[in-house]
């Protein structure tokens, strides 16, 4: 083997190495903040800008919400370094089973169980 060979051999092999690490970096999520109410109408204003919203529930952890806006249900949950957005409609999230505190929301897909917290799902003041 000559030693240009070896040259490049090794070459490529710290161009190879550097991109497998740029690609690692680069897939570093960043922290997503939790959801405040605040954030929780800047980001229903975003995601849904068409839809007016009735009323809006935190999930427990501060990582998801449900908001509903007339016969939909609109949802957020963290993925990564930002959220997911969904609609759904609010007869099906309101059926949705509850299970060791977390609402389990077969009727959106991808959809994790929110926690619920200390309070009933779905809530009496506006279940039907």
């Amino acid at each position: 083997m000559s030693t240009v060979m070896v040259i490049q051999l090794v070459g490529s092999a710290v161009a190879v190495a550097a991109l497998v690490g740029l690609v690692a970096w680069a897939r570093l999520a960043r922290p997503t903040p939790p959801l405040d109410a605040e954030g929780a109408v800047r980001l229903l204003a975003e995601e849904f800008p068409d839809d007016r919203v009735d009323a809006v529930w935190l999930a427990a952890d501060s990582g998801g919400l449900i908001a509903r806006s007339g016969d939909l249900a609109l949802v957020l949950w963290r993925r990564g370094d930002g959220y997911v957005a969904r609609s759904a409609s609010w007869a099906d999230v309101i059926a949705a089973d509850v299970d060791e505190g977390r609402i389990k929301l077969r009727a959106i897909e991808g959809a994790p169980a929110l926690a619920v917290g200390d309070g009933p799902w779905p809530p009496t003041e506006v279940a039907a």
